[in-house]
């Protein structure tokens, strides 16, 4: 008896209840996870949900003997740009070149767009530069006769203005703001430095009456020109900020802007550059685990160590504002944290951020190094209006070939089209619904490219349901009942499904590591659709077709089935029924056997 057992579990179908509880269990779970994260629907890319296209034009640094606009340093731009829209979670935002000196960008409409646009539009390299003055960022009003009291007197009264206070110190209005402009302060090996406030134009008088060191305009090495420049800078004016660093060398001293805390511009004159962005190694937006609040921690090169080991050694030193270094993008300051100690290889920047403004800062240490300088040439709102169209035509054009197949299974496998049609269902599904949970998970959208590849991958889920019906009448053409032909025919169809399936997806990983843009989601939705594929075959199809092999309809082979022998050429059967004989039965005769 042991041996019948044996051969039994070889040849037994399993308990194909379980895997469709589980294929069940799955599609719930994934319907649930879509419904409980609030989106129902997949994220779509900039040709279906349109967005923002932003043009860059690539210009040589002031002073540059040779062009530095060549291939590589283009191509350098572009991973840079497509990391920094990336890093805030910006998806299938397509980043490339065209002609020599110009990089397109294209967003997507999103959570994210506005602060996506606002990075991509600062491209130029990234400095550090010591703070030598800093103002309020409207024009500085002309000198008047009356003395520093009446002047001080006068800007007391204006409630967002720094106050002074006992001890001499300037310290500027407290507020909920999470800007990191005019607050912070940096931290390394184990050393902090306490927060200084950068001091307002009002405090400048006052610190002057009470004696301390407070460096103006005129005090500084700049040229008079410089000066005119600092006092006529209106920072309130976009076009102005625009312009505050053309043509200026990162050797030269300079004027810029920035936002203090309460979100008004200030103004700057900063010194020659002492750093820049290339000594950046990283940097990521953490939260201290002491004071539970957001920082930036930085990690500098071995030179750039050594650099800014220098600058934190003399600033220091300094009073206020001349102890704080601005971080300078695009001739505006991201951040001017000041700094008390000498620091070294790593730093943090502390201060009132915000989860989402300490994310920005350190997308701006990470990735602000472009080895070009980049002018915003145009702006454009891309309209779904095209991509609607196409993808309303990409989906007849889907539909058609799907009614095409539907019609082929019906006609040629009669009843077993109910097995394939219900697999193509589950397989839609588990697609749909992966889609749209991939969007927040890992920024997927679905694009136009990314529709082709699902339509593709109705073809090959069709083909692997051929596959293994081919087989099982391939077996009853040999003489066999229905139920051991479905489980001698599962083995060979599912080395065939399995190679077939397998060149697909390693076609589509390839073509995702080779490609950019709009082609990876193709590549991407081919492979996702391949895997699901192998699933949908494996826990469904096959157990499906299992439990139906025990139906009458199937098992007795009916005309409407797709499994009637008759129809299908069947042989006579490769073992004849014994013939069954009484005890008092003679020998059988062997012509009759």
């Amino acid at each position: 008896m042991a041996a019948p057992k044996k051969g039994r579990r070889q040849s037994a179908p399993g308990k194909p209840g379980r895997s469709l509880v589980f294929i069940l269990i799955a599609l719930v779970a994934l319907t649930g996870g879509m419904f409980l994260s609030g989106n129902t629907t997949p994220r779509l890319g900039i040709d279906l949900a349109g967005g923002t296209s932003i043009t860059l034009q690539a210009k040589d640094e002031p002073g540059q003997k040779k062009s530095a606009i060549n291939p590589t340093n283009m191509n350098t731009a572009v991973s840079i740009i497509n990391n920094r829209v990336n890093g805030l979670g910006v998806s299938e935002a397509e980043v490339q070149t065209q002609g020599e000196d110009n990089i397109i960008v294209n967003i997507p409409k999103g959570t994210n767009e506005k602060q996506a646009r606002e990075q991509v539009g600062t491209t130029a390299q990234l400095y550090f530069r010591p703070v030598l003055t800093v103002a309020s960022g409207e024009p500085t009003p002309e000198p008047s006769a009356s003395s520093g009291k009446d002047k001080e007197k006068d800007k007391g009264a204006d409630p967002d203005k720094a106050t002074e206070k006992g001890d001499g110190k300037a310290s500027s209005t407290p507020t909920a703001s999470g800007s990191p402009t005019s607050q912070g302060r940096a931290v390394t090996d184990g050393l902090k430095a306490d927060a200084t406030p950068t001091p307002k134009a009002s405090d400048k008088g006052s610190d002057k009456d009470k004696g301390a060191p407070t460096p103006t305009p005129s005090a500084d090495p700049a040229t008079a020109a410089l000066q005119k420049k600092f006092t006529e800078l209106d920072c309130t004016d976009k076009a102005a900020r625009g312009k505050v660093g053309d043509g200026i060398k990162p050797s030269e001293q300079t004027v810029a802007c920035g936002k203090n805390n309460a979100g008004q511009w200030e103004k700057y004159v900063l010194g020659p550059a002492e750093l820049n962005g290339k000594d950046v190694d990283d940097a990521k937006a953490t939260i201290n685990q002491q004071s539970g609040a957001w920082v930036v921690n930085m990690d500098f090169t071995s030179g750039g160590s050594k650099k800014f080991s220098q600058t934190t050694s003399k600033l220091s030193q300094q009073q206020p504002p001349m102890n704080q270094f601005a971080i300078v993008l695009d001739g505006e300051v991201a951040s001017a944290p000041s700094v008390n100690q000498t620091l070294s290889a790593n730093a943090e920047i502390s201060g009132s951020f915000t989860q989402e403004s300490a994310q920005d800062l350190a997308n701006i240490l990470s990735y602000g190094a472009l080895p070009l300088t980049f002018h915003e040439q145009s702006v454009t709102t891309v309209s779904p209006a095209l991509g609607g169209e196409q993808l309303h035509a990409g989906l007849i054009a889907g539909a058609i070939g799907l009614a095409l197949v539907i019609i082929y299974l019906v006609v040629y496998y009669r009843g077993l089209s109910l097995i394939a049609i219900a697999s193509l269902l589950v397989s839609a599904a588990l697609t749909y619904t992966l889609m749209t949970l991939l969007g927040p998970a890992i920024s997927f959208t679905l694009n136009l490219p990314a529709v082709c590849g699902a339509i593709v991958a109705i073809g090959i889920t069709a083909d692997s349901f051929i596959v293994f019906f081919e087989r099982v009448r391939d077996e009853i053409r040999e003489g066999r009942t229905l139920r051991p032909a479905v489980e001698r025919a599962w083995p060979r169809a599912r080395r065939t499904i399995l190679v077939s399936d397998f060149v697909s997806f390693l076609a589509a990983a390839v073509l995702f590591i080779v490609t950019v843009g709009k082609v990876q989601g193709f590549a991407f939705t081919l492979g996702l659709t391949t895997l699901l594929d192998v699933v949908v075959v494996f826990f469904f199809t096959k157990p499906l077709m299992t439990l139906m092999a025990r139906k009458k309809f199937f098992a007795n082979g009916h005309k409407w089935s797709g499994l009637d022998p008759k129809r299908l050429g069947a042989k006579p059967p490769l073992r004849r029924t014994r013939r069954a004989t009484g005890s008092a039965a003679g020998p059988v005769d062997p012509k009759e056997a």
